[in-house]
């Protein structure tokens, strides 16, 4: 059973505002029909398990997941409508699907990273645009906030982090910084960490493309919410779940993320996996998924119009094949 929250009537009309990005093109790759059974693994608002919902009919099932509790008003809603059953657990997709002992799933699909709604809330502390409490937590029950690693990793561990998982060209001077400004007071706000992230890098820097604390808020959230060792387990937990002709499809919004699932399926769909010059193949590995994605599907200019968050998406797909 998913917790009580403090849930506003405004948060929950502008959950629904937003558009779930990449939603025909996910449509088109997964191809639902009547009486299957889909997994959503990041439910969010619900964009896009609306949309697979109506096409299960009333046989099919919708299995929804998401750490946040906060999903629990929108799933409601979409329940109510929708034409299949419906089931909500709430917690790491990754774990979830570790649960279930059968491979009987006909598509599990992700949309990665941060949410809208979880943007859009200041209080979550996801968002470099406003100054609120320094979290960042998709689940407010984890114990571990991105104020925590701010305030407690030594200069060399932030370095790692905004280097390895926001690519941050400053990495260093930044977590030197860091050091110095929390001897004097430890950090609790968004907007602390983005001043001294500003005053860290070289001025030219700091009015190039984007907001300057873009990859260090990355960095520190991914870590936060473990996203990318959840992501890699949860991947192998998906296929493992999948029946023969399951579909498998992740939107991602950031290298890192596009990288692991762009390899997963490329190792589903390598066949013969012996060192090259050998005379004949001795490995007898077979293909275990076929890609359906050449190369990521993005979003046309349409859409990013309406919605400049879709820029950055990136949808893979692919299909498993008979063992």
């Amino acid at each position: 059973m998913l917790p009580q929250t403090n849930f506003r009537v405004c948060d929950y009309e502008m959950a629904l505002a937003h558009t779930p990005v990449l939603l025909d093109e996910l449509i088109d790759l997964l191809k639902p029909e009547p009486g299957e059974i889909a997994f959503d693994a990041t439910f969010g608002a619900g964009g896009h398990a609306a949309a697979v919902a109506e096409q299960l009919g009333p046989d099919g099932l919708l299995i929804a997941c998401d750490r946040d509790p906060v999903v629990a008003e929108y799933f409601r809603d979409i329940a109510r409508d929708a034409p299949c059953r419906t089931e909500l657990f709430h917690g790491n997709f990754a774990e979830v699907l570790a649960e279930r002992a059968d491979a009987s799933i006909d598509m599990v699909y992700l949309d990665l990273g941060v949410s809208s709604m979880q943007l859009d809330r200041r209080e979550r502390g996801f968002s470099y645009a406003w100054d609120a409490p320094l979290d960042m937590r998709m689940d407010p029950s984890q114990p571990v906030t991105a104020a925590d690693l701010v305030n407690t990793l030594s200069p060399a561990e932030l370095t790692d982090v905004f280097r390895r998982y926001g690519e941050e060209r400053y990495a260093r001077d930044i977590a030197r910084r860091i050091e110095r400004q929390r001897a004097l007071r430890p950090f609790e706000t968004t907007g602390e960490l983005v001043d001294v992230i500003k005053c860290a890098i070289p001025t030219p820097a700091r009015f190039a493309a984007g907001n300057p604390a873009r990859r260090v808020f990355q960095a520190l959230r991914i870590v936060v919410n473990n996203e990318l060792e959840s992501l890699a387990r949860g991947l192998e937990e998906a296929y493992r779940v999948l029946r023969p002709g399951g579909r498998l499809a992740a939107i991602s919004f950031h290298s890192l993320e596009d990288r692991s699932v762009k390899e997963f399926f490329k190792g589903h769909a390598a066949g013969c996996i012996c060192p090259p010059g050998l005379p004949i193949c001795v490995c007898g590995h077979e293909p275990t998924m076929r890609v359906l994605t050449r190369r990521p599907v993005t979003p046309r200019a349409r859409e990013i119009e309406s919605n400049p968050r879709a820029k950055a998406a990136k949808l893979r797909a692919a299909v498993k094949l008979e063992a």
